[in-house]
């Protein structure tokens, strides 16, 4: 199927689901559809294991929304789309791409709709307007004249269509159309610019053989006073940290807080620390290791000193995540809870893919190129699982919170009325799920349908 059929085909589809509906299962529908198509059109010699792993996935996140009509299905459903067609196209070009290539053609895209040749078939026009005339003009005048005059002699004929009710919204229709062929065209002929192929050999993960020559990576310092510099920075950073790491412990563990909210506030300052501890810790390994230290046999002792920091901060992170547990076991599951979970884990992927850096002699576009598809994989753990039936569940059996508390979770509502019926008979809840089922069925949330309140 060529570009502009592909073009046409998912517009009408696009206006078909959501003309007069909300967003539901119409967008798992055509997200789904989007996939299947472009497994279709990808010739066999491009279906690697990556795009044959990113279909199932797209297909899965469509699911996903379908079940939920959450944002973070939302997302998966977007960001596996993107990477789907992104790898049907180009396997040179590095993951991180698929954003700003995206975005480039989401900017030009009203010139680039105009540059017809790219994505019309070149046809004689000639031709073409001589079949619009005999095919469709002609055809229709003859109609509309008959019509004409056989109402003239009936009354009854006349009368045929004056009972008709049009209920068409035309600027609704105009609206989707316009949407629906933005996204088509975009998704169907995105440019890849030539820019885009020259920048891809910044995000190698291996240095090139030129770039393994030992000189300094500051043109202001020499390579001795560099290394120095590493070695005194790296010596100094690990005192204060372990100094911190002391520190932090003594005041987790053996000062205990009077108060939830004292818990809490102390709780958020300690992980925003230990995250931006992190951050930092990665940035001075990049600026350090980012040439030919990673290839100098003097630099052993700045290695060293880089991994025992690197250490000391997988010890902090560790320490992060003993304080958060505590936290949950004290107040309990929130999402801000498991989020900080979420951004501690990776904060050890992070650390290492660092040490991985260091000791196999990579690039830092190596860090990005990984950690790229680590929080693609996070956004996906966020979709496929029901975070809030599982907080839910956990604190409803242990005790933890009441029926407000857990009726800020979300898809939670059976666990919520075999604890609390009484209570949720008499909040908003029913009325919400009512709602819900009462959608038309492109707009319905399929997780909705499952539940039953009228036992």
């Amino acid at each position: 199927m060529k570009t502009h059929q592909l073009i046409l085909l998912t517009t009408v589809l696009f206006v078909t689901l959501f003309y007069g509906e909300d967003m539901g299962l119409n967008f798992g529908i055509l997200g789904i559809s989007y996939a299947l198509l472009t497994l279709f059109r990808t010739p066999e010699s491009i279906r690697s294991r990556p795009f044959l792993i990113l279909f199932v996935l797209s297909i899965l996140s469509s699911v996903a929304f379908a079940w939920y009509g959450d944002f973070a299905s939302f997302l998966a459903v977007f960001t596996s789309l993107a990477l789907l067609t992104f790898s049907s196209r180009d396997h040179r070009l590095k993951s991180l791409f698929v954003i700003p290539v995206f975005a480039v053609n989401f900017i030009t895209f009203i010139y680039r709709v105009f540059q017809f040749g790219e994505w019309l078939p070149t046809v004689n026009t000639s031709s073409a307007f001589k079949r619009l005339i005999a095919v469709i003009l002609i055809p229709v005048f003859f109609v509309l004249a008959f019509f004409g005059i056989y109402s003239l002699g009936s009354t009854h004929f006349a009368g045929i269509f004056d009972n008709w009710q049009w209920d068409f919204d035309v600027w609704q229709f105009i609206a989707l159309s316009v949407l629906g062929f933005f996204v088509a065209f975009n998704f169907w002929n995105y440019k890849i610019d030539n820019f885009f192929p020259a920048w891809n050999n910044y995000l190698k993960n291996d240095f090139d053989a030129d770039q393994q020559a030992q000189k300094p990576t500051s043109s202001f310092l020499g390579i001795d006073s560099e290394r120095t510099s590493g070695v005194i920075s790296f010596a100094a950073l690990n005192l204060l940290l372990l100094i911190f790491i002391v520190t932090f412990n003594f005041e987790q563990f053996f000062e205990t807080s009077t108060s939830a909210s004292e818990l809490s506030s102390e709780t958020h300052d300690r992980v925003n620390a230990v995250i931006l501890s992190i951050v930092m810790a990665v940035v001075v390994i990049m600026f350090y290791f980012k040439g030919s230290f990673n290839f100098d046999q003097k630099a052993r002792p700045l290695k060293l000193l880089a991994q025992i920091w690197l250490t000391l901060n997988m010890i902090l992170v560790i320490s992060a995540i003993i304080k958060n547990s505590e936290y949950i076991l004290n107040l309990g599951l929130t999402y801000k809870r498991l989020g900080v979970y979420a951004f501690l884990v990776l904060c050890i992927i992070g650390l290492s893919l660092t040490f991985i850096k260091i000791r196999k002699q990579k690039t830092n576009a190596f860090l990005f190129n990984h950690m790229a598809w680590y929080f693609y994989g996070t956004v996906l753990i966020a979709a496929f699982i029901n975070w809030g039936y599982l907080a839910t569940s956990y604190n409803i059996n242990n005790n933890k919170g009441n029926f407000n508390f857990h009726q800020s979770m979300n898809y939670n509502e059976d666990l919520l009325f075999e604890k609390y019926p009484e209570e949720v008979r008499k909040s908003i809840i029913p009325h919400e799920i009512r709602w819900e089922q009462d959608k038309t069925f492109l707009s319905s949330i399929l997780y909705y349908k499952t539940l039953n309140f009228d036992k």
